[in-house]
């Protein structure tokens, strides 16, 4: 019995080196997911004090663009048919974390270039993100792409910029579409689209004429100013929107670092209690270890004296001396 309680102390000693690492390993993880959870919380008031001014902006911004669409409306202003070339603009930016905001449009823009037809499309990719992930299959139908977007709040002379640059490009599309995220509500948007049309489909327009004193001159203007106007408003809704999802994705991110450090401090206290218990037990392992030598010494030394008194005479005097040396040392 008592040898099979000494054999229990090298193994607890093993166990207990591997739980210090264990302990050591989830304290490790522990910290650096409270860090993560600081990171989250303060990304989250930043994007919410940024989606506050954004919003603002766009509820600006808003006529500029539903005016420049109702001009194509009312004037019904359809593509060329013989004229294949289409233009796409993916409005996104350069910064991440904001869940799907980014995705969404490139998606879309994907399902467009698999279809039938698509050598004749051409992409301009406003932010990084929708060029990284299109570069790596679609690379050959990207017109060009623009950096910078996201750091700061977009302005109308960001977009005036961008649509000259559309325009002298050397591209002549007689179509296109600007496709971006449509802001709803701080926990939605809809990936939507606004249209793009050439100067000779504008200027060939069936209710062109409802407008009085329109030359080519005018026309051209007009192109260049409305093309600015939707870039700006898809750009203003886009920033909000991702603003709104950004503030969302760091609070659900930050709720699921609570979780994981509820989760890993009970880990934690489950494994320091399961090494006080084991080195409870090695203490007692070793105190009974302890208490058997020391007892088996004395065995040794009571049978050693019953031995030399078995080989002395026995007077009666001597009885009460072995019963008082078992009695004492025992």
């Amino acid at each position: 019995m008592f040898r099979s309680v000494i054999s229990l102390v090298p193994l607890c000693g093993q166990q207990q080196v591997r739980n210090m690492a264990t302990l050591k390993a989830i304290s490790m993880r522990l910290k650096s997911v409270k860090n993560i959870q600081k990171i989250t919380k303060s990304m989250k008031m930043v994007s919410a004090a940024k989606y506050a001014k954004a919003e603002r902006e766009l509820k600006m911004a808003r006529p500029l663009g539903e005016g420049a669409k109702a001009f194509y409306d009312k004037a019904e202003v359809a593509p060329e048919e013989n004229k294949p070339q289409r233009l796409i603009v993916a409005v996104t930016s350069d910064r991440g974390l904001c869940g799907a905001v980014h995705t969404s449009v490139v998606r879309q823009i994907r399902n467009e270039l698999n279809e039938p037809g698509a050598e004749n499309i051409k992409v301009v990719c406003v932010g990084d993100k929708s060029r990284a992930i299109l570069q790596r299959i679609h690379g050959k139908h990207i017109l060009f792409s623009c950096k910078e977007l996201g750091r700061k709040p977009p302005t109308f002379t960001d977009a005036g910029s961008l649509a000259i640059a559309i325009l002298d490009s050397g591209y002549e599309f007689a179509s296109g579409k600007i496709i971006y995220n449509k802001f709803k509500s701080v926990v939605s948007y809809n990936t939507t689209e606004l249209p793009l049309f050439s100067l000779s489909a504008i200027s060939n327009a069936p209710k062109l004429s409802v407008y009085d004193s329109l030359d080519a001159e005018v026309i051209q203007s007009y192109l260049e100013f409305s093309i600015a106007a939707l870039l700006y408003y898809s750009m203003k809704e886009g920033a909000c929107s991702e603003q709104s999802s950004r503030m969302t994705a760091m609070d659900n991110a930050s709720k699921n670092a609570g979780e994981m450090i509820e989760k890993l401090s009970l880990t934690f206290n489950r494994t320091r209690q399961a090494v006080i218990t084991r080195e409870l037990i090695e203490i007692i392992s070793d105190t009974l270890k302890l208490g058997i030598s020391i007892r088996l010494s004395r065995i040794a030394n009571i049978q050693t004296s019953i031995l030399s008194w078995m080989r002395m005479p026995i007077p009666q005097r001597e009885v009460g001396d072995i019963i008082w040396l078992l009695h004492g040392r025992m």
